[in-house]
């Protein structure tokens, strides 16, 4: 990982096939991935199909109060070079002081991704000359970082199937903390750039090196993709640069060592520079930031300050529950679908939402999650809110699935009881089935006479039943469900014809 300004991450991972893209993001953290390509099925040559390796480079912010090396306030969005200490600005004299919080969650990254942690890390200086690194270096970890050899392993659809999940892993070079650089600012009417060393501006950024290559030959030689800061963005760079690579080689054309950039507009990657004379960008030593040493429960010292050093196995027991637990536990306590487990994970809220309402209702999981992802999540969807924004709480829906499930209404009702409830005027289930006179007819008088009317009513369907043709009787109840206006219990409809219909 790289941890920058506040503290960052940065991923590199190598990747099957053109489609496909890598999310490993945790908060303000650097981290380094690896994987092995797959066979691309394109290709007009005749050989074999190509393969493709993708490496990532994932760099994202550390959630913290103070930036990595200095006790500079972060804030998004603070007015350019509000927050800079003399540090920052790269002042004769300074030294650089570690954030203890962005080495906790480089571990902790580091211990979600199944890395080896380092005991021992070494921080680095990178030389470059750039306007938006006043010290013409920047901290990392180039040699030894805090962590390495991880893994990450990720589900997604086989042919865009839910029920059909397959499940791939990419390897983890490397996380390591990496000073943030500050942030160009162009100012095209004046023709001039600006400086903000307020640094980490709470962005994911992405650099993809992409190569292909026919299955057991060498690698082919890779380009590299530059700060791509979306999700979307990464997987069409790639499926691009993919196909722009192997339509290259088939035309008999090279594929240039050089870095590029993706235009989302045009959803292409263009020509930056070449990297035919490859930096160098003379790491050494920084002289100023000892070893950082971590520590476990065996290698703890006796009587040693707990604010001082950082503990490997008091980060891992605080360790939350990683998404492939949660989704686990989830098929296990309420026995729904493993594909119904992705998408309360998946979707940010909907989890504790469903759980929620599982506490409050007496309807069986299994029914609760129908109404969680048929119809509530299908309304938050189409309105762009998140399941904490719902104007439907979790106790309301537990208390209309208590209604339906108690009998006091049809499905049909409850559905309009929920669309009532969407709109948020804070009115109670009970109150809406009060008003809108949806509870069900319990009156067995009642419901026979109006059975008897649709008997007297139908008499070539009930000609047709009792020829034999028991499915007709299906329509019978939906018309006795129409005169009830959806108050009468389908199963007592039923009973009550077929007892008529023998008689």
């Amino acid at each position: 990982m790289a941890a920058r300004g506040c503290g960052g991450v940065w991923c590199r991972v190598l990747q099957r096939g053109p489609g496909g893209s890598c999310s490993a993001s945790r908060p303000r953290r650097a981290v380094a991935c690896n994987a092995r390509g797959g066979a691309v099925p394109l290709g007009q040559s005749g050989l074999a199909p190509w393969a493709a390796v993708v490496g990532l480079e994932i760099h994202a912010q550390i959630t913290s109060n103070s930036k990595l090396f200095s006790g500079s306030q972060v804030q998004f969005a603070a007015p350019p070079n509000s927050l800079v200490s003399f540090f920052d600005a790269s002042l004769p004299g300074t030294l650089p002081v570690l954030n203890r919080r962005c080495v906790e969650a480089t571990v902790m990254t580091g211990l979600a991704l199944n890395c080896t942690i380092n005991k021992k890390s070494l921080f680095d200086r990178k030389h470059y000359f750039y306007a938006d690194l006043p010290a013409g270096y920047q901290i990392t970890q180039q040699r030894v970082p805090i962590a390495v050899n991880g893994s990450l392993s990720y589900s997604l659809c086989k042919d865009n199937k839910m029920s059909q999940m397959v499940t791939k892993t990419v390897r983890i070079k490397q996380i390591q903390l990496e000073q943030d650089s500050g942030k160009s600012l162009h100012d095209d009417a004046r023709s001039q750039t600006l400086i903000d060393l307020n640094r980490a501006e709470g962005q994911l950024r992405v650099d993809a090196n992409i190569s292909v290559h026919h299955p057991g030959e060498p690698y082919g030689v890779r380009t590299e993709v530059k700060n791509i800061n979306s999700i979307r963005f990464l997987a069409k760079a790639v499926d691009y640069e993919i196909q722009r690579q192997i339509k290259e080689l088939e035309n008999g054309g090279t594929v240039l060592n050089e870095t590029r950039a993706f235009d989302s507009k045009l959803g292409c990657t263009v020509p930056m520079r070449d990297k035919e004379g490859k930096q160098d960008y003379r790491f050494m030593p920084e002289p100023n930031l000892p070893p950082l040493i971590l520590y476990d429960a065996k290698s703890l010292p006796a009587n040693v300050n707990h604010q001082q050093v950082v503990n490997i196995d008091w980060i891992h027991e605080r360790l939350p529950d990683l998404p492939s637990v949660k989704r686990a536990k989830l098929v296990e306590l309420y026995g729904i679908l493993p594909e119904h487990s992705f998408t309360l994970v998946n979707e940010d809220g909907l989890m504790d939402f469903f759980e929620d309402v599982v506490k409050q209702t007496q309807m069986k999981p299994k029914k609760v999650i129908g109404w969680i992802l048929s119809d509530l999540l299908s309304h938050l969807k189409q309105h762009s809110l998140t399941a904490k924004e719902s104007p439907i709480s979790s106790f309301l829906l537990a208390d209309l699935l208590n209604l339906l499930e108690n009998g006091d209404i049809s499905s049909s009702a409850a559905k309009q009881v929920f669309e009532e409830l969407w709109k948020g005027e804070g009115k109670t289930p009970l109150e809406i089935v009060k008003e809108k006179q949806l509870e069900l007819i319990q009156d067995q008088e009642e419901l026979e006479q109006i059975c008897q009317a649709v008997i007297d009513e139908r008499e070539k369907e009930v000609m047709a039943i009792k020829g034999g043709n028991e499915k007709v009787i299906n329509k019978l109840i939906g018309l006795v469900r129409k005169a009830t206006r959806g108050r009468a219990n389908p199963l007592l409809v039923k009973q009550i014809l077929e007892k008529k219909l023998s008689e």
